[in-house]
């Protein structure tokens, strides 16, 4: 039986400006800052994670906020655009609300379905889809009510250097389902209800660059730390190099560069966000992996100060 995941387990991406980050994230989508640490590999950046009320697997979108970081160009070896999910019936909310808060957006259609095209505050591509399917967030802040809050992910759109390579992946590794053809653009769909319709750009896509405004990575989801390590010996069959399972606190982690030139991870669903923050606290303090915390004063005095705050629109 082919190995299947069950879809998207987070996306990660360059900014620059950690405040912004968190005003556009909390404050225009009004997603939860559910966990604020650092980039374990380069500690004096912040890695904040934001999703639904506790960041479950399939909702969070996280970032590393370099404030000196060289702009990004997205192209072909990136996600070209990240999808959120919102309840059916809910893009009239988000059309009035991207209007009144001065966010440009535009009508895009594939597959049958209407989606709302923008970008962040650093030129990250994004849109949101309505659907039925997936869990509602039960999380409300500013002017988002939790009825018509984000779901989480609706999936995303990848940009391929060599499509054909990155149809392999999808199908015969992550055993996603070929859905069809239209316009240009290949739909698969994975086992779940969130961030399970991948869209893939049929033709190549000239390479991007990374930087400010792009995807690092997309990270597809693993059930336990024994189903881990099954998809890790499943990659290594198809020829591909995973890296060791990497602790990353909240989940374990392997990467691997498809054939298409986007980094894939493959991220195990527990332990989660509360493993060391309580439901009503997660977010509000910066926490660091023990191996970090003897330089807890040093690191802190380097990162910038930030808030969860409500936009003034949305007080007005």
């Amino acid at each position: 039986m082919k190995h299947q995941t069950a879809g998207i387990h987070h996306i990660t991406a360059f900014v620059r400006n950690a405040q912004d980050n968190v005003d556009f994230y909390a404050g225009v989508l009004g997603l939860r800052l559910v966990k604020k640490t650092i980039n374990f590999d380069e500690p004096e950046v912040y890695h904040l994670y934001f999703g639904n009320e506790i960041g479950s697997p399939g909702t969070a979108i996280t970032f590393f906020p370099w404030q000196h970081g060289r702009k990004g160009r997205v192209g072909g070896g990136q996600v070209g655009y990240t999808t959120f999910l919102v309840p059916s019936g809910a893009l009239s909310f988000w059309e009035n609300r991207l209007t009144k808060l001065n966010v440009p957006f535009q009508h895009h259609h594939r597959f049958g379905e209407t989606f709302l095209r923008f970008e962040d505050t650093d030129g990250l591509q994004l849109e949101i889809v309505a659907r039925e399917e997936g869990v509602l967030s039960k999380w409300s802040f500013g002017g988002v009510p939790a009825d018509m809050a984000i779901k989480g992910f609706g999936g995303a759109l990848l940009y391929s250097i060599a499509p054909e390579k990155t149809i392999r992946v999808l199908e015969d590794v992550l055993g996603l389902e070929r859905q069809g053809e239209e316009d240009g653009v290949i739909r698969f769909r994975s086992a779940g209800d969130l961030g399970n319709i991948i869209d893939l750009a049929a033709n190549p896509v000239p390479s991007g660059s990374g930087g400010t405004g792009t995807v690092h990575h997309i990270a597809w989801r693993a059930k336990d730390h024994e189903d881990h390590q099954r998809w890790r010996e499943n990659v290594r069959a198809h020829g591909l190099s995973p890296t060791p399972i990497v602790d990353r606190q909240y989940f374990n982690a392997i990467y691997f560069r498809e054939g298409g030139g986007i980094l894939f991870e493959i991220a195990t669903d527990p332990p989660g966000f509360e493993l060391d923050e309580p439901f009503d606290a997660l977010g509000q303090e910066l926490k660091l992996p023990e191996w970090f915390e003897p330089h807890r004063a040093l690191i802190e005095k380097g990162l910038s100060p930030i808030e969860v705050r409500v936009l003034k629109e949305d007080m007005e």
